[in-house]
């Protein structure tokens, strides 16, 4: 998806997701694929619940000494020879990156997937210095080809069907390849291969940053992230300030749900501690590691409405169950981040204004604080959302009018009766077989796609007071 896309009107975009048959093809397969796949990996494992609880008390605890956990680490990785720097914005880190990269002379940069480097547009950052990034998760290829942005937090191609990807693979390497996923990969891993070898900087996230250690912690499943943070002379980890945490113990607690909550493992392929550069007699690593913690929004929220959002892990699962995000897929959200959690990042790091239309992308039906591995409370924080666009009058005036008016007669028993009363009367005409079928005019928005029960031929105030007789 590209920038332009955001003149388009979300409505617009969710329509256009919901026309292409190829993207509810591909969603469909793969969200459901990773629903089930979680079920199974928490049915057999009955700690779950017990561990995300922990994990939740954790992420809590830590935010509540923010600084003190985000100094220690930042002793710990220059203890052990790295450099660490501090990123107010996220048009800061992108300026530290590229620094970094043309005071050393760089041409060519290899990354592991990082939703952190997607949020600062690194690789047009990159490109526009004349220094090419190349992408090495075998999905952030996929859409570095396509030119578009990922459309899920770990799964960044979800919304292409493996007949699209090689169609892609034909026309960008020059040669005819058949849609079969393991020539596909096959390809790509020769590709890549030569890029690895050929980097001067490796840029990766960071899965988890361990305080008390100085360790960045990688998660992977395809073994690329170890390529990159050892074989190009310079590493740089870009992490969100919120990624800390306090010690390897609690990393244990972690490890045990992000795997089985992102993907249904009971443990990813390649978990990578990476604790600064390579020392002396050691056979590979870099020369130079630079840590970039940055904020970018994070810390206004720690007293805010959204700080819960800062527990997340970048796992996906609520994006998987979200009956929004799985019938109108990433892009159609027009950010980085998408999803339900994707709202309240957004919202966080581009403001308010950003989510006018986003914040009721949502049905409030809770599957996703109940995949969530640790448990924020999304419909929480999107009805609260939705209370500060109307105190901000960011809504439309005629949402505005329309929730006010309904406040009111909520609140006025006298209204309420009236109203009930005469909605039985406005509705005869509209109701068929015990529902509403189709509302006319402006309230047809309501019955395009479900039925509604109609007002109920007696009041719970009538039928009390028939059984107190």
């Amino acid at each position: 998806m590209s920038v332009g896309e955001l003149k388009v009107p979300f409505v617009e975009r969710a329509h256009r997701a919901l026309n292409d048959r190829f993207l509810q093809e591909a969603l469909n397969t793969a969200t459901t694929r990773f629903m089930t796949l979680r079920h199974e990996a928490f049915q057999a494992f009955p700690q779950g619940e017990a561990l995300r609880e922990r994990a939740r008390e954790i992420k809590e605890a830590t935010l509540q000494k923010l600084d003190f956990y985000l100094e220690q680490l930042a002793d710990n990785v220059e203890r052990l020879g790295g450099h660490v720097h501090w990123a107010a914005t996220g048009d800061e880190a992108r300026g530290i990156i590229l620094r970094l990269a043309q005071e050393r002379g760089v041409k060519l940069v290899v990354k592991s997937k990082s939703m952190a480097t997607e949020e600062i547009e690194l690789n047009e950052a990159l490109e526009h210095a004349g220094i090419t990034p190349v992408e090495t998760d075998l999905g952030e290829y996929i859409i570095q080809l396509a030119r578009e942005k990922p459309s899920h937090i770990i799964a960044p191609a979800i919304h292409k069907t493996k007949g699209q990807v090689a169609e892609l693979f034909s026309r960008e390497l020059k040669r005819p390849l058949a849609a079969d996923p393991e020539v596909l990969t096959k390809v790509a891993r020769g590709e890549l291969r030569e890029k690895f070898l050929q980097a001067d900087m490796g840029i990766t996230g960071a899965n988890f940053a361990v305080a008390d250690t100085g360790t960045v912690v990688l998660i992977t499943n395809e073994g690329n992230g170890r390529l990159v943070t050892t074989l190009p002379r310079i590493h740089v980890a870009l992490m969100g300030m919120e990624k800390v945490i306090p010690s390897m113990t609690d990393l244990m607690v972690f490890l045990s749900i992000l795997p089985r909550s992102a993907t249904g493992q009971k443990i990813s392929s390649y978990v990578t501690l990476v604790r600064g550069p390579r020392r002396p007699g050691e056979m590979d690593g870099p020369e130079e590691f630079h840590l970039i913690v940055m904020d970018n929004g994070r810390s206004s929220q720690l007293a805010g409405t959204l700080r819960e959002a800062l527990y997340c892990l970048r796992c996906g699962a609520c994006l998987n169950v979200c009956p929004v995000y799985r019938q109108i897929g990433g892009h159609a959200y027009g950010y980085t981040y998408s999803g339900p959690i994707g709202i309240l990042l957004t919202a966080m790091l581009h403001g308010n204004h950003a989510v006018r239309d986003l914040a009721h992308a949502s049905s409030l039906c809770g599957a996703c604080q109940e995949a969530c591995p640790v448990k924020i409370d999304i419909p929480r924080m999107l009805i609260e959302l939705r209370e500060h666009l109307d105190r901000e009058r960011i809504a439309p005036l005629a949402e505005r009018l329309i929730f006010k008016s309904f406040a009111r007669v909520l609140t006025t028993p006298a209204l309420y009766r009236v109203l009930g009363r005469l909605g039985r009367l406005l509705q005869r005409p509209f109701v068929k077989d015990g529902r509403l079928g189709a509302l006319p005019v402006f309230l047809r928005g309501w019955t395009d796609h479900r039925d509604l029960p109609p007002v109920a031929e007696r009041s719970f105030r009538e039928r009390w007071r028939e059984l107190e007789r």
